[in-house]
């Protein structure tokens, strides 16, 4: 692996994560790679997800299990008004390298899917904003936005968002609650 490379998979890696074992690493490279196929972009994945009584709550650019390009967007399907243990958390996965979007869709069973989802809508229960508004708002940084999504950090609910720009992974953060950009503070840059 060349220098660039290495660094470039480095610098993805603390991006996606932090923590990436050598095959997540090459998995984001592969990423990085990939985007320029999309033809669509992750605010296309979310608009067209959100059909009624549907809800996006997270969306993301990934290499699916056959190593191709996929947009993906997690959903409540019962909407914003109904609460994770009754509602239908699901997955709306598919290819984004041609001029339509035709997703498979996964119904979560699996604890891990169901968990990360359930945080996801309960996240997005709180706030006014939508994962279309903050996408937009990143989309102003310039480069191809890769992921939004709702997390707690540092004990406060934010969107997360990345954006792939000449080959460098920029991350954003957004209020949760007011949708205002955060910007890094000194520790936060410094860190890694």
């Amino acid at each position: 692996m060349t220098r660039k490379r290495t660094l470039l998979v480095a610098i993805a890696c603390l991006a996606f994560g932090g923590h990436a074992r050598a095959g997540e690493a090459e998995s984001s490279a592969a990423l990085l790679q990939a985007l320029p196929k999309a033809k669509l972009t992750l605010a296309d994945g979310i608009k067209q997800a959100a059909q009624p009584p549907a809800a996006p709550i997270s969306a993301k650019f990934e290499m699916d299990d056959k190593g191709q390009l996929s947009l993906s967007v997690y959903t409540a399907g019962k909407g914003l008004g109904t609460d994770a243990e009754h509602n239908t958390l699901q997955e709306l996965s598919g290819s984004p390298e041609s001029g339509t979007w035709n997703p498979e869709t996964e119904t979560f069973k699996d604890p891990e899917h169901v968990a990360r989802a359930s945080e996801q809508l309960t996240l997005m229960r709180a706030t006014r904003a939508s994962l279309l508004d903050v996408a937009g708002k990143a989309a102003k940084h310039g480069g191809t936005v890769v992921s939004v999504a709702p997390e707690v950090r540092g004990g406060k609910p934010v969107f997360v968002v990345l954006v792939a720009n000449k080959g460098k992974i920029q991350q954003l953060t957004y209020d949760l609650v007011t949708g205002a950009e955060k910007k890094p503070s000194k520790t936060a840059a410094n860190a890694g």
